[in-house]
């Protein structure tokens, strides 16, 4: 991967929201999709997710920068072509793609904090049918001074982690159970009726709920190129 773009820092210190997003490499990315969608097919989903992703919500007002966690060059690409920032995974002995990933997230709070100094909200990349007044309302509903966790619609997944106000951490556990686990670790669990920003893709039906949702029109174009329309 060439040199990775970091949050600015040559400039004064902006409070507001900083997103994060980590995307595996593409050939490994939802892999639970690989009989669905083989080869490049999955890697195109993946990438068009995370455009209608990005893009809705860096549209929220209160975000004022979004970075993208990646080992993978392609994916680094598309996040600076949007007008994304990326952080290279840190050098980890970790055993598992969890730990990895956790990881990464904690590299990438890390440098968000010396950039900016103001809130975070790492978000999972693949929420297809995400509405930016979701995201605005989620981070309105979390409390001050703590660490709050938007949980998935299977109710065990976490969708997205949000911590306002510094120098408090992110403090990632995503993987497996995560909803669970970051509550145990102190998150609020918030409640609002968000099903876009609840919407992870993982699974064929995933796909097909977030299509009847209403998906952004980069999803929304790639699936149509495979036959796939909403049942309404």
């Amino acid at each position: 991967m060439s040199t990775p773009s970091r949050p600015p820092t040559d400039t004064a210190p902006r409070r507001g929201v900083h997103l994060v997003l980590a995307v595996k490499n593409l050939v490994d990315a939802k892999s639970r999709l690989s009989t669905t969608f083989p080869g490049d097919e999955r890697a195109e989903l993946v990438l068009a997710m995370l455009r209608d992703t990005a893009s809705a919500a860096a549209a929220a007002d209160v975000v004022t920068g979004w970075s993208v966690v990646t080992p993978d060059a392609r994916v680094a690409s598309v996040a600076v072509a949007l007008g994304g920032h990326t952080v290279s995974e840190p050098e980890s002995g970790a055993a598992t793609t969890v730990e990895r990933l956790n990881r990464a997230l904690s590299a990438a709070d890390d440098a968000i904090s010396d950039a900016h100094g103001g809130d975070v909200i790492a978000l999972q990349a693949d929420l297809p049918a995400l509405r930016t007044a979701e995201l605005v309302a989620a981070y309105a509903a979390a409390p001050p001074d703590t660490r709050s966790v938007v949980i998935d619609h299977t109710g065990t997944g976490t969708s997205a982690l949000i911590v306002r106000g510094r120098p408090r951490r992110l403090e990632p556990r995503f993987g497996p159970d995560s909803a669970s686990r970051h509550v145990d670790s102190g998150a609020f669990p918030l409640l609002g009726t968000w099903p876009g920003l609840r919407l992870d893709v993982d699974t064929a039906d995933d796909v097909r709920a977030a299509l009847d949702l209403g998906v952004g029109p980069h999803t929304a174009a790639m699936l149509a190129e495979l036959g796939w329309t909403a049942a309404r």
